[in-house]
C-alpha cells in the first residue's frame, strides 16, 4: 500500500515516478450518478500516512473537473491535466493526513449507464467494469494496483432503486427529492480497481455459508424462476473453497449481480461479483450454458487477485491462472471426475494447436493471451500439484495466502512458498511450464491417461485409428466398451467423415442429452430413414438441441415444414432467445406458413435488433437479417451497434456494415440515414462513406 510521486515540472508537463513514501489508508467515497447526463458527481476524503518527507503526490484521474481540493482542511494548489490530479507540496512524516476531493466527470468508460433514454419501466441499469479500463474514470484514485486502501462507499440514488456496492450495507436513509442514500462498510484494504457499484431493478435470495458468511443473490423480479437454476450449486462451490484453499474467505459478505450488455462473463470486484445476465437461466437452458464455471471462478479470485494481488502483469497467472484452476476443481466437485478430466483435455488440445500454430506462450510474458493465462495457468497448477503432492501442495497455497494477505505479490514468491512447503525444488517446473513458449504436451498427455480411464481408451483408440482405413468397427467398439458420455461425445464429433448409420442409432438411442445434442450439431442433413427418431430431439430438454434439429429438418423435409414450426411456436430458448428468432426467420422463409403473418414476423425478428434488448439478442437477430434484409429501423439499429460499448458486438457490427457498403442498394440506404444519425454514429458512419 505504498504509493508516492516524483513530481517534475517542465513547460507544464509532468513525469510521475514510483516512491515509497506516502501510504494511502482510507477513502471515504460519495457518489451521485446522474442517468441522463451520464455523469458522476462525488466526493472523496482519503486518508494517507507520510512514512518520508516528500514533495507531491498525484491521483489517476480521468477527464474530471475539481470544485474543491483540500489538503488537511486547506486549499491548496494542484494540477489537472485530465489524466492525473497532481499537488506539489512540503509533505513531512505524519500519520492520519487527509485529501478531500469534490469533482465531476462523465465516464467514457468504466461506468454504464443503460435504459435511462428509451420508455422502458425497469430496465435502467447504471455498473462499473474497473479491469482493464480503471476505476479512475470515476473516481480519483490509483490505476497502480500496489496502492491498496480501505475504501468505504456511499450512493445517493433515486428511491426506485437497488443499490449494490462492495461490503457491507450497513445504512440506508432516505434524502430529499426521492434520493436515498446508500451506505457501505469495509473492512480490509483492496485495490481500486475492485471497487464496484451496480443500480437497477433487483429482488435477492440470501444464503448461508457454512463458515457463516452471507451470499446475496440478485435477480430480476421478472426472472424469479429462475434463481434456481442460475445460482444452482452456489452454497456447494463457496463451502468447497473455504475447504479446498484452507483459508476462510477474506471478506464480510458476497454478492453476485447480473447485469446487462456487460463485457464480460463476469467480474470479481471485492466480494461484489457483477456478471452477464446472459447467465441468468431456465432449467432446460441449464445444460446448455450455465453459470457454474463463471460462478466458481469469480468466487476463487477472491482469494487469487482480490486478498492477494499482483504486483504487474507479469504475473497475471497469479490471478487467472488459479482463478481458472479452482473453479475446474469446483465443477469437479459438482459434476465429477469426467467433466474435470475433459475439460482440462479440451484445454490442452488448444494449447497444443496453438503452439504448433507458433501462437505459444510464455506464462510470464504480461501480453500473453487469455488462453495462455488461463487454460495453460490452470495446467501448471495441476501439473505441480501432481508433481509435488496433494498435502504439499495445498500447505503451500495457505501459507502463501496467509503470507501475503492484502499484499501484492510476483511469481517468485508463490514459487518459494510452494518450494517450502515440499521441500522441493521447482526450477525446472518453472522452466518448463512457466516461462517456456511451449506446453508440455507429453507431460499433459500422460497425467491425463494416468487419471481418467475414458481419455486413456481415447487415446488408445485414437493411435489404433491412424492405422486403418475404415473407423467404424473401432469407434463402434470404443463406444461399447466405455460408459463416458464425454468419449461418445467425442467420437460423434471427430468422425472423420459423414456419421454412419450405427453411430447415428446407438446416439439416438442414448438417454444423455449431451450425445444427442452433440448429434443434433454434427449432423448436415438428416437421412429419411431417421426422420422419425430425429423428430424426437425436438422433445429433449436442451434449447441448442432444439435449435439444431429445427433448422436441420426444416431444411432436409420442406413438405414437413409447417408442422415443425407448429411444433416449436411458442419456444423462445436461451437467453439469447436463439430458438426464437430462428423460429421467426424461417417461419418468413417459409412461403406458405401464415403468409398474412409474415410481416408480422419481420417486424418482431427487426425489434430484437433494437437497444432495448441486450447485445446477445441483437447479435442473433443480426445474423439473420443480415442475410434476409434489414429495413430502415434495422439499419438505424445496426449503426447504433456499431459505437457499442461491448467490443465483441461492436466489432460484429462494423464488419456487417462493410459487408452491407459494398451492396449499392444498402449503401444508398446508409447514405439517406445519414442525417438522421448523431455523435459517434455520425461519426463513424461518414468516415465509412468517405473511405469506401
Amino acid at each position: 500500500m505504498r504509493y508516492f510521486i516524483l513530481f517534475l515540472s517542465i513547460c507544464f508537463s509532468s513525469l510521475a515516478q514510483h516512491q515509497e513514501k506516502i501510504d494511502f489508508v482510507r477513502g471515504d467515497v460519495y457518489i451521485q450518478p446522474v442517468p441522463k447526463e451520464k455523469e458522476i458527481h462525488g466526493t472523496v476524503i482519503y486518508e494517507f500516512d507520510v512514512l518520508k518527507e516528500a514533495d507531491s503526490l498525484f491521483l489517476d484521474a480521468k477527464n474530471m473537473d475539481f470544485s474543491v481540493v483540500l489538503l488537511n482542511g486547506q486549499e491548496v494548489d494542484y494540477s489537472n491535466n485530465g489524466k492525473t490530479l497532481s499537488i506539489r507540496n512540503t509533505f513531512k512524516k505524519m500519520k492520519g493526513a487527509t485529501l478531500k476531493l469534490v469533482y465531476t466527470c462523465r465516464p467514457k468508460q468504466t461506468v454504464y449507464f443503460l435504459g435511462w433514454d428509451d420508455s422502458i419501466s425497469g430496465n435502467e441499469q447504471i455498473w462499473t467494469q474497473g479491469q482493464g479500463k480503471y476505476t479512475s474514470y470515476w473516481l480519483p484514485s490509483f490505476d497502480d494496483m500496489e496502492e491498496k486502501i480501505e475504501f468505504d462507499v456511499s450512493l445517493a440514488v433515486d428511491s426506485n432503486y437497488q443499490v449494490v456496492a462492495n461490503g457491507r450495507l450497513v445504512e440506508e436513509r432516505p434524502k430529499v427529492n426521492g434520493m436515498h442514500q446508500w451506505v457501505f462498510d469495509m473492512q480490509s484494504p483492496m485495490s481500486s480497481y475492485l471497487l464496484a457499484f451496480a443500480i437497477g431493478t433487483y429482488a435477492k435470495e440470501t444464503l448461508v455459508s457454512t463458515s457463516g458468511i452471507p451470499i446475496e443473490n440478485f435477480y430480476y423480479p421478472k426472472d424469479s424462476l429462475r434463481v434456481e437454476p442460475t445460482y444452482r450449486y452456489t452454497s456447494q462451490i463457496f463451502n468447497f473453497m473455504e475447504k479446498e484453499i484452507g483459508l476462510p474467505y477474506p471478506w464480510q459478505n458476497y454478492k453476485q449481480i447480473p447485469v446487462r450488455d456487460f463485457l464480460y462473463a463476469g467480474m470479481e470486484n471485492t466480494g461484489t461479483t457483477i456478471f452477464s445476465d446472459g447467465y441468468v437461466v431456465d432449467s432446460v437452458a441449464f445444460i446448455d450454458k450455465n453459470y457454474v464455471n463463471v460462478n466458481a471462478h469469480e468466487l476463487a479470485h477472491q482469494w487469487f487477485g482480490n486478498l492477494v494481488t499482483e504486483a504487474s502483469s507479469e504475473h497475471h497467472w497469479l490471478h487467472e491462472g488459479f482463478a481458472t484452476y479452482y473453479a475446474y476443481l469446483a465443477e469437479k466437485e459438482v459434476f465429477g471426475d469426467e467433466h474435470f478430466y475433459w475439460t482440462l483435455l479440451r484445454t490442452s488440445i488448444e494449447l497444443k494447436s496453438a503452439m504448433e500454430m507458433r501462437d505459444g506462450q510464455s506464462l510470464l510474458d504480461p501480453k500473453a493471451s487469455s488462453l495462455t493465462f488461463y487454460e495453460k495457468g490452470a495446467w501448471a497448477l495441476f501439473a505441480l500439484r501432481e508433481r509435488i503432492g496433494e498435502e504439499a501442495f495445498k500447505k503451500g497455497i495457505r501459507n502463501y495466502l496467509a503470507t501475503y494477505s492484502f499484499k501484492n505479490v510476483r511469481v517468485n514468491d508463490f514459487l518459494k512458498e510452494m518450494e517450502e512447503a515440499s521441500g522441493t525444488k521447482l526450477k525446472n517446473f518453472k522452466e518448463n511450464w512457466l516461462e517456456s513458449d511451449r506446453f508440455p504436451i507429453k507431460e499433459a498427455e500422460m497425467l491425463l491417461k494416468q487419471k481418467e480411464r475414458s481419455i486413456a481408451l481415447l487415446y488408445e483408440m485414437k493411435a489404433k485409428l491412424e492405422q486403418v482405413k475404415n473407423p467404424l468397427p473401432l469407434s463402434l467398439d470404443y463406444w461399447r466398451r466405455s460408459n463416458s458420455s464425454a468419449l461418445k461425445q467425442y467420437i460423434i464429433t471427430n468422425y472423420n467423415g459423414t456419421l454412419p448409420a450405427e453411430l447415428i442409432t446407438l446416439a439416438l438411442a442414448s438417454d444423455e442429452i449431451p450425445i444427442r445434442q452433440s448429434l443434433a450439431i454434427k449432423l448436415d442433413s438428416i437421412p429419411l430413414n431417421f426422420k422419425t427418431d430425429f423428430e424426437s430431439l425436438l422433445q429433449d430438454k436442451s434449447y441448442i438441441t432444439i435449435e439444431n434439429t429445427l433448422l436441420k429438418l426444416w431444411m432436409s423435409f420442406p413438405r414437413d415444414r409447417n408442422r415443425y414450426l407448429d411444433s416449436t411456436r411458442d419456444m423462445i430458448g436461451l437467453p439469447n432467445k436463439n430458438i426464437r428468432i430462428l423460429w421467426l426467420t424461417l417461419a418468413i422463409l417459409t412461403q406458405d406458413y401464415h403468409p398474412e403473418r409474415s410481416q408480422q414476423y419481420f417486424l418482431e425478428l427487426t425489434e430484437y435488433t433494437g437497444p432495448q434488448f441486450s447485445w446477445e439478442v441483437r447479435l442473433e437477430a443480426f445474423r439473420y437479417l443480415g442475410e434476409i434484409g434489414l429495413t430502415k429501423q434495422g439499419l438505424k439499429n445496426l449503426i447504433q451497434a456499431t459505437t457499442h460499448h461491448s467490443w465483441q458486438f461492436k466489432k460484429y457490427a462494423r464488419n456487417l456494415v462493410d459487408k452491407l457498403l459494398e451492396q449499392p442498394d444498402y449503401r444508398k440506404n446508409i447514405e439517406d440515414l445519414v442525417e438522421e444519425l448523431k455523435g459517434d454514429e455520425l461519426r463513424y458512419i461518414k468516415a465509412k462513406l468517405l473511405n469506401k
